[in-house]
């Protein structure tokens, strides 16, 4: 059975707006009619102060450090799979040290409450608990077969629930003052 369209297509003017819709900076025509934004006019390499001695020009900036923003699932794969990677490191280096490994678990933490973006902020401190857990499956005590792993696990998350809970509690007050930050921000620009 066929449908028709309830609806007209929306690919036109509408019948009240004579004007097109702005075009994206990049789409738009420069003073000299080539496509992309207008070229920024260009400094001299050396300004002049008042009484014609030459000054040197405003030193770079620094270089920053990264400054990436994940979404909420991003920041969670990037716990897990740091912590994922770091329990094989910790196996591998040092035959699988619960506090070396708790002691990794941290720097995860305040990377990960850092570099969520502002809306999925609150999923930071959901998410490191079950990295910890992922993290935790090469680290724990293996004895004989599934059972065996699985109560080196639970034997892992009992003891090192100190650094879990730290973690974890770390990663929530920089969550909490960052989106305390970003709502006054918010009303701010309102």
């Amino acid at each position: 059975m066929e449908q028709h369209r309830t609806r007209p297509p929306n690919d036109g003017q509408r019948r009240g707006d004579p004007r097109p819709a702005p075009l994206p900076p990049q789409a738009r025509r420069g003073p000299s009619g080539a496509r992309g934004p207008a070229p920024e006019p260009r400094r001299p390499a050396v300004r002049r102060v008042r009484d014609g001695r030459p000054q040197a020009p405003p030193a770079q900036p620094a270089p920053r450090l990264p400054n990436p923003r994940l979404t909420g699932l991003g920041g969670g794969l990037f716990c897990a799979v740091a912590m994922l990677l770091l329990g094989f490191l910790d196996q591998l280096l040092f035959g699988g040290s619960l506090p070396v490994y708790g002691v990794l678990f941290l720097p995860v933490c305040v990377l990960t409450a850092l570099w969520v973006r502002g809306n999925d902020l609150l999923t930071a401190p959901v998410c490191l608990p079950i990295a910890f857990t992922a993290g935790l499956f090469p680290v724990a005590d293996d004895g004989a077969g599934l059972l065996g792993r699985l109560m080196g696990l639970f034997t892992g998350l009992a003891t090192q629930a100190g650094w879990l809970y730290g973690g974890t509690l770390i990663a929530t007050v920089i969550v909490l003052v960052r989106r305390v930050r970003w709502v006054r921000g918010r009303r701010q620009q309102s």
